[in-house]
């Protein structure tokens, strides 16, 4: 139930990137102010992420994961109503407050039904949700587009989500919160005291920052890129853009929480581990996607970008999730939320579209895989230095802080 709440998520705020050339031509619309459309979305999900997150650990999450759903489903209808950059920019921003609430409200309900042994591979299966939300959203607004106008997708994603929503009320269940420790929601004071002494969740912070800048750079740019450089159609461009990053992941992703699941039971530092594989093997290909002339290599690229993309995604809550505990995992999934979406998928849009403007796309979509480096160190600064004793302290918090 949650991988479909998921998708209709995914698809919702993917399906304006695959209409970016309708709109360019119907507002006359700059690369800057196309950029700005996706960082509106972002800064307002990272704005409210940590907001969501200490609300998701004080109320039901079944109501927070459905109210948002009905939230956002309501308001990606009402883009239709847009007449210029002004209104598409205020109802993404708006749609991002909608979203904001359903990654901390379905990671900490997931995190009670699966306990450190299995919670990778659970995480990793939900994670699919975004990879084919993320295709559906993409073709499907670029195929609707193509013939209807870029208006139709908006009513027909959002109402999708309006009647899933009205469904899954009597079947989603609430399980009890937090089988492993205590559960009493961690005022928030204790809660930056826990981070302050806990720098592995920092230092996954700012590996998110760094991962989520790439991907968003994949999920925003791409399909431009395509239409343009390539001059596939709106549909082809959408579908190209996703299917092929999207597919690999789906199968990287089971495939990180398996291998995560089983290197957790051996030492601590497994999870970083496997996500560090991640970032460093993707790297070069996002280079290659940004550089190549020829739709193949372009498409090989993709592929295996995507494959290590998903290694790195299916942990990235159950990574900090062996170092903070049940009474507090809303809270710090909303905030490596803020942190990955202000500082990271907030900038990327604006960021890439600057460069755009100054040099051309492809350049600065290559550019982006300098920023999976800064991930990678991140990551092993963790792993090295800080997860072992902090993991130890969730069972025991009598143990000293890391060093």
């Amino acid at each position: 139930m949650l991988w479909a709440i998921c998708f209709c998520n995914y698809a919702d705020r993917q399906a304006i990137f695959s209409v970016f050339p309708l709109l360019e031509r119907e507002m006359h619309l700059t690369p800057v102010q196309l950029g700005l459309l996706g960082s509106a979305f972002a800064w307002v999900y990272g704005l409210a992420a940590p907001l969501a997150g200490m609300v998701v650990d004080r109320v039901r999450r079944k109501t927070a994961i459905l109210g948002g759903l009905h939230a956002w489903s309501a308001i990606c209808i009402a883009t239709v109503f847009s007449r210029d950059f002004r209104h598409l920019f205020l109802f993404r921003a708006a749609e991002g407050l909608g979203e904001t609430f359903y990654y901390p409200a379905s990671m900490s309900l997931i995190s009670d039904y699966h306990g450190r042994d299995t919670r990778s591979r659970a995480m990793g299966l939900h994670q699919t949700s975004v990879y084919v939300g993320t295709i559906g959203g993409g073709f499907f607004a670029g195929l609707i587009g193509q013939y209807y106008g870029w208006r139709l997708s908006f009513v027909v994603f959002g109402a999708a989500g309006i009647v899933l929503g009205l469904i899954l009320r009597r079947f989603l269940h609430e399980p009890e919160r937090g089988s492993e420790l205590s559960v009493a929601p961690l005022p928030f004071p204790d809660f930056v005291r826990l981070l302050i002494r806990t720098p592995t969740v920092l230092c996954l912070m700012g590996a998110f920052m760094c991962a989520n800048f790439v991907a968003v750079v994949l999920l925003s740019w791409m399909p431009k890129f395509l239409f343009d450089k390539f001059h596939m159609g709106l549909a082809m461009s959408g579908l190209t853009a996703t299917l092929f990053v999207q597919l690999a992941s789906l199968a990287g992703a089971p495939v990180g929480g398996w291998l995560a699941d089983a290197w957790r039971r051996r030492s601590p530092r497994g999870r970083l581990a496997v996500q560090l594989a991640g970032v460093l093997g993707g790297a070069p290909f996002v280079a290659i996607c940004g550089l190549t002339s020829s739709v193949g290599t372009l498409i090989a690229a993709l592929t295996l970008w995507g494959f290590f993309k998903g290694l790195y995604d299916a942990n990235i809550f159950a990574a900090v999730f062996d170092v903070v505990g049940p009474e507090a995992r809303g809270t710090a999934a909303g905030f490596m939320n803020a942190i990955g979406w202000l500082a990271g998928g907030g900038t990327a849009p604006l960021v890439i579209g600057i460069i755009a403007s100054r040099y051309n796309l492809g350049t600065a979509i290559a550019m982006a895989s300098c920023v999976y480096l800064a991930a990678a160190v991140f990551l092993a600064t963790g792993a090295m230095f800080f997860v072992t004793r902090d993991a130890a302290r969730v069972i025991d918090p009598r143990l000293p802080v890391s060093p």
